[in-house]
């Protein structure tokens, strides 16, 4: 079914070009390229746009994951130091308690 309608117009598209002066046809063809020109530069410029945003995103990412691994670092290091200065204090107040005891 389709063949039958697209022929005839294929036919008539043909035709129709055929009538065309020259001039009328190369106009037609250079707004042709032109237009697949525009497209093309249109595509490669998303493409690039979008390549520099997940570049830009994944720096991101991984300057937050940095972050996080350095907080997490240092609060296991204060942590630790609390709980070294915490034993200490307690090392201290077991010595006070000997000491009053003798």
């Amino acid at each position: 079914m389709r063949s039958k309608i697209a022929l005839p117009l294929a036919t008539a598209a043909l035709l129709g070009l055929a009538a065309c002066s020259q001039k009328t046809q190369d106009n037609a063809s250079n707004t042709a390229d032109s237009a697949m020109n525009d497209t093309s530069a249109n595509l490669n410029s998303l493409s690039s746009t979008a390549d520099n945003a997940a570049d830009n995103s994944g720096a991101a990412m991984d300057n937050a994951g940095n972050a996080i691994d350095n907080a997490a670092d240092a609060t296991g290091n204060a942590i630790d130091n609390g709980a070294k200065a915490t034993g200490r204090a307690l090392e201290r107040t077991g010595d006070a308690i000997q000491n009053k005891a003798r």
